[in-house]
């Protein structure tokens, strides 16, 4: 074989100013978010439905991969039309994949298995079997029973990437004990794991008897959040807030039939997201005043509903021709009027999607709003062509230059719109110049 030729001296410096030789990548690929962020707040920047979908069973959206017939199927959705890159082998009812979350190879780690070093689904089916499934492929990687006393059907991530809690459905008894007034003391239980290998870290019970009237649980960042029917929220096992803080136990003061909830914020911050029907508060831990070893819990910013005035008057006429007026109050999840419903953070573009509705008459109208994730001010708002009924379950996400949104219609039919960022051309090329 002869000498190996040269790469051409002009590719080796245009690879270069990508950030494919330089120490500090990064900065190149924060300098190219920091434009699709431009582009995609701009005034005239329009989202496009581009396709959409249906199925009998529910669709679910990870990362740029769209999953049908309970995560056995995926289908790409970067493409501007739907394209399969994966379908599993077909399995009994009790087999099904009930939830799932995408986990992605962590950074600086060896790993035993070259396939570790790969994205795959963390999947619990309907039989209680926790999976781990190759992302690109289908193959059932690694798989461990949980247990035979509960049915385990929710996941979410206690730790990003590190450590997930599997909550069980909630307990409501036999139909024989509700007839005798007996209550169930257990009302679920959160089965904590690490990933890759799969480890118990232990199984918490959440029980009445040492919660009280609690309505629901979950796990998030080692902290655990109790919820309560009066709109109530305690935090658990963080000495900064419970044995050294103020304002452990928030409270949201609204009036409402479905209730508010708090999670810790996505971006690592520290901060908290409430939400409720009609506002949106970001609280942050901060030490108190004059005294470092203790803390306090206190609002960064607050995103409220565009509603009208709440109070309205109505008028009564007597039989006498006497008008009387008094004030109805309304519920702060009205569904006439402007009401939260989903509230996500964008990681990459640093930017809080916010869907809002409102029910006029038989049909809702929504719309995502984007906002500053640093101050909350908004910075563009996209109507959804598509109808919202309020009766059934929706799903909203926001990646990048793409929306989805996945709904459940009447006789359970599932369907999935697929937006995509259309912008002038003459702009963008202006965004990226003014960005050099």
């Amino acid at each position: 074989m002869g000498p190996t030729p040269k790469a051409n001296v002009c590719r080796r410096l245009s690879r270069r100013t990508l950030g494919f030789f330089a120490r500090d990548a990064g900065v190149v690929q924060r300098a190219n978010l920091g434009i699709l962020r431009a582009l995609v707040c701009q005034e005239s920047t329009k989202f496009k439905n581009v396709w959409t979908t249906h199925s009998k069973s529910p669709i679910a959206y990870e990362r740029g991969r769209i999953y049908f017939d309970n995560y056995r199927c995926c289908v790409s959705s970067i493409a501007s039309e739907p394209r399969k890159l994966y379908e599993m082998p077909k399995c009994s009812k009790s087999e099904k994949i009930e939830d799932a979350l995408l986990w992605e190879c962590p950074v600086g780690e060896v790993l035993p298995n070259p396939s570790d070093y790969k994205s795959s689904l963390i999947a619990l089916t309907a039989h209680n079997w926790l999976l781990r499934i190759s992302a690109t492929t289908g193959e059932i990687l690694e798989k461990i029973y949980l247990a035979s006393y509960c049915k385990f059907r929710y996941l979410s991530w206690d730790t990003p990437q590190e450590v997930i809690a599997v909550k069980s459905a909630q307990n409501k008894g036999s139909a024989v004990a509700r007839q005798a007034g007996t209550q169930q003391s257990v009302l679920l239980y959160l089965a904590v794991f690490r990933v890759l290998p799969f480890s118990l870290v232990g199984i918490l019970e959440i029980s009445k008897k040492v919660f009280a009237n609690v309505t629901d649980a979950t796990l998030s960042h080692g902290i655990l959040i109790v919820m309560y029917s009066s709109g109530l929220v305690r935090l658990y096992s963080f000495q900064a807030i419970i044995e050294q803080a103020k304002n452990g136990i928030q409270e949201m003061e609204c009036c409402s039939l479905e209730s508010d909830w708090i999670y810790f914020h996505p971006d690592a911050s520290g901060r908290i997201i409430h939400v409720g029907p009609n506002q949106v508060k970001v609280l942050k831990l901060s030490e108190v005043e004059n005294n470092s070893s203790q803390h306090q819990i206190s609002e960064d910013f607050v995103i409220w509903a565009n509603r009208e005035d709440r109070n309205k008057n109505v008028i009564t006429v007597t039989a006498s021709g006497r008008v009387v007026r008094r004030n109805l109050s309304l519920l702060d999840d009205d569904p006439e009027q402007e009401t939260f419903k989903i509230v996500d953070y964008e990681d990459e573009l640093d930017l809080l999607s916010v869907v809002a509705v409102t029910q006029i008459d038989a049909e809702g109208k929504a719309h995502l709003d984007f906002h500053c994730n640093e101050h909350g001010t908004l910075l563009k708002s996209i109507p959804l062509v598509e109808s919202w009924d309020v009766t059934y379950s929706h799903e909203v996400y926001f990646d990048r230059d793409l929306v989805l949104h996945i709904e459940q219609k009447p006789n359970r039919v599932f369907s999935c719109y697929v937006y995509q960022m259309v912008c002038d051309p003459g702009e963008e090329e202006e965004i990226v110049n003014r960005s050099d």
